[in-house]
């Protein structure tokens, strides 16, 4: 059984970047019709998906929540529940959910250069049933995780392993480690995350790491913000906290990127500080890379310090020989005792939630695609996508790119086009990575996604600034820019 439903933009995806690009389209083109199409059965997206102890932005709430809606809860650095529950206020303040269409996992979309339409073709999990949709534009906001399953390496010896090994993507609900020995492998975001959120209860929490991340400490609450909301109240101090949150961050790490090693001292002697005299530090938090070749790993108010500081947690830098029945053999010989082991070793990428595009019957190889302004693809046209920052918070580039789409539909009402494409004319202009991190979880999945440019439109640059001169207040056309009217449209007149 096939149905087929039409709008003037299809939304994939009910996450941050999803529910964003909802939000834009209702508030600055109240005309378009518009859905949702979200795989799973509620919003949010990782939020949503990701239930493992103590769960947390990484990065300030006041960036990472929208432009168009304040944060105003006393954390900046915010528990999931919390950013939760800011999601579902921005779907019912805005009635957004009338938009999403729960349980469609989008397979592929093809698109017809003579229509001007994009056929999209969504299944229900667990049916055979498919559903199609068309669409004049499509918006996808999938991220790049794959939200079926995390990364594990192959460990030798873990079915002798008579304890409970659990990733944190798939952390289970009744999973009771109250009084247990727990060691989690890993030393990125979600590690150090884990580790004081289940040192409270667990006997011991052992941290496993192969080599150390930089792990910096930052204030859980944000003073000044908090100030701020009771003196010129919740808009203006969102749009001033914002600002300065973006400037810090921005500051820091472009002070990484011209200074790394001056930069490697400062944030090594900041954990020094927290941890006690006689802790090594030169093994365990002292990376082998300069800061922000991976992303930082952001503790508030230093609560892994505490733990560790308080014997309530350790870190242990060594490597794996095996697993055995009663915990890990390491490769110098020891053996780490576990009741259960947390496997924090990354995640899977996975470009636009493996969906097929074709255009005109050709399947779209995406890493021949180049990116233009980051949000729409070479040779692909009417196809915008979200894709964040990795060093500053994700959701500040979302809210350019739907700004820029909306003014992009405008400009193509105002003059009767139908279709818009990217196109690359100068084959000879060096491609790069689209993300340049030398984080395993990038290495690993890279190849996979389109490339980036060097030049003009086609740069990828993880710089909020540039982007705020390139997609709010820089013009939507462009050179690279092929608008048209569909062949239907020109035979009808």
């Amino acid at each position: 059984m096939t149905t087929t439903t039409h709008f003037d933009v299809l939304i994939v995806g009910a996450g941050i970047s999803g529910i964003g690009a909802a939000y834009h389209l209702k508030t600055y083109r109240p005309g378009t019709t518009f859905a949702i199409l979200e795989g799973r059965e509620s919003i949010g997206g990782t939020w949503s998906l990701f239930q493992y102890p103590g769960i947390r932005s990484d990065s300030d709430m006041p960036s990472f929540g929208y432009g168009f809606k304040p944060w105003t809860h006393r954390k900046a650095i915010a528990d999931g529940h919390v950013i939760m529950d800011y999601l579902r206020q921005t779907v019912t303040e805005n009635r957004l959910e009338e938009h999403i269409r729960f349980g469609y996992r989008v397979l592929g979309a093809q698109f017809s250069s003579p229509e001007g339409l994009w056929t999209v073709t969504a299944r229900h999990p667990g049916s055979d049933e498919t559903v199609q949709f068309s669409a004049r534009f499509l918006f996808l906001g999938t991220g790049y995780y794959d939200y079926e399953a995390g990364f594990t390496p192959e460990f030798q010896g873990v079915e002798d392993f008579a304890g409970q090994v659990v990733h944190p993507q798939h952390w289970p609900q009744d999973l009771d480690y109250t009084g247990k020995r727990v060691v989690v492998i890993g030393s990125g975001a979600t590690a150090v995350t884990l580790i004081p959120s289940m040192a409270g209860r667990a006997a011991h929490v052992t941290m496993l790491q192969r080599s150390p991340s930089y792990v910096f400490s930052i204030p859980a609450e944000d003073a000044i913000a908090n100030v701020l909301n009771k003196v010129v109240g919740p808009r203006r101090a969102h749009r001033i906290t914002r600002r300065k949150n973006v400037m810090l961050n921005r500051g820091i790490y472009q002070a990484c990127q011209r200074a790394p090693k001056l930069m490697r001292k400062l944030l090594i002697a900041n954990v020094r500080r927290q941890l006690p005299k006689n802790f090594d530090v030169d093994t365990h938090f002292t990376p082998r890379y300069n800061p922000w070749d991976q992303r930082l790993c952001m503790v508030p108010d230093g609560d892994l310090f505490k733990v560790i500081s308080a014997g309530q947690a350790s870190v242990i830098t060594d490597r794996i020989e095996r697993f055995t029945k009663t915990g890990i053999l390491l490769e110098s010989g020891q053996e780490l005792a576990a009741d259960i082991i947390v496997t924090a070793t990354g995640l899977n990428m996975l470009p636009f939630g493996k969906i097929q595009l074709d255009v005109d019957g050709q399947p779209v190889n995406l890493p021949d695609t180049t990116v233009y302004k980051s949000m729409m693809l070479s040779g692909v046209p009417n196809l915008v996508f979200a894709v964040g920052y990795t060093n500053i918070s994700w959701t500040l580039k979302v809210d350019l790119v739907c700004e820029h789409f909306c003014r992009l539909l405008d400009h193509m009402d105002a003059h009767g086009y139908h279709t818009v494409e990217p196109v690359l004319r100068d084959p000879d202009m060096q491609r790069v990575p689209l993300l340049d991190m030398s984080s395993g979880y990038v290495q690993r999945a890279i190849a996979k996604f389109p490339r980036g440019g060097t030049s003009g439109p086609w740069t990828v640059q993880m710089a909020y600034e540039k982007d705020v001169e390139r997609l709010r207040r820089g013009p939507v056309t462009d050179p690279a820019l092929e608008f048209s009217v569909h062949q239907a449209a020109r035979l009808a007149s």
